[in-house]
């Protein structure tokens, strides 16, 4: 494998290999009319932002030339490389509206996965995975977990998405993820608030009204107060 050509390189011996190839490189200009520019950002824990879900009807959406996968390398000439996924949400949030800027991805070489087969229902009834109760977390460190998802905790993430969505006008499932987790096992907001203050979280400024609006929304979902 030519590492070169790779995105990310925390690979170890005997890793099971997920490769992101480098594809083409392409520069589009955006004319952000709107305050939401409709993405969902992720990140690899290694560096690299790319783009997880394109909301329909959106500023992107419209432009055929993004795809979900794409690595988002630049904005304007500013490099993301190295950057975490809510960095890069909260840089295109605080561009202004009617502004228009670059922004420069790289796309993923798909033909390796044209013979894939999708999902089907051959699987065992008792079968423990992809039953969509368990996900699987990247860790910042690069580190992987699977989590078990109940109810209560799905409907806080959702919740935790849209005041997110709201604040920075991106959709951004992982920080919800990441944000929920520090308030999951807390007994009070300042428990809460201090273990935001003590995480790579404290870079967005989160106001203290936001905090205690979060901790509100976890506070629901534990007591099942929180509806779909």
């Amino acid at each position: 494998m030519d590492m070169t050509k790779l995105l990310g390189s925390q690979i170890g011996l005997d890793d099971f290999i997920f490769v992101h190839r480098k594809g083409r490189a392409k520069e589009i200009e955006i004319a952000k009319t709107n305050e939401a520019l409709g993405l969902t950002i992720t990140d690899n824990g290694s560096g690299y932002c790319f783009i997880k879900r394109i909301k329909e009807n959106s500023i992107i959406d419209k432009i055929s030339y993004i795809s979900v996968g794409d690595h988002i390398e630049k904005i304007d000439n500013e490099t993301m490389v190295g950057r975490r996924h809510y960095e890069v949400a909260k840089m295109l949030k605080d561009i202004p509206k009617g502004t228009v800027f670059t922004l420069r991805l790289i796309e993923p070489i798909k033909a390796g996965f044209s013979n894939i087969e999708p999902r089907s229902s051959k699987r065992g009834k008792n079968a423990s995975y992809g039953n969509g109760k368990d996900t699987l977390r990247f860790k910042a460190n690069g580190a992987a977990q699977i989590q078990k998802e109940t109810d209560e905790s799905q409907k806080g993430i959702d919740k935790i998405n849209q005041l997110l969505e709201n604040l920075l006008g991106i959709s951004d499932f992982e920080l919800a993820t990441q944000i929920w987790e520090k308030g999951e096992d807390k007994l009070n907001s300042m428990d809460f608030a201090e273990a935001v203050d003590n995480s790579d979280l404290d870079e967005l400024g989160f106001t203290d009204d936001f905090i205690i609006e979060l901790w509100g929304v976890i506070t629901d979902a534990r007591a099942g107060r929180l509806k779909n």
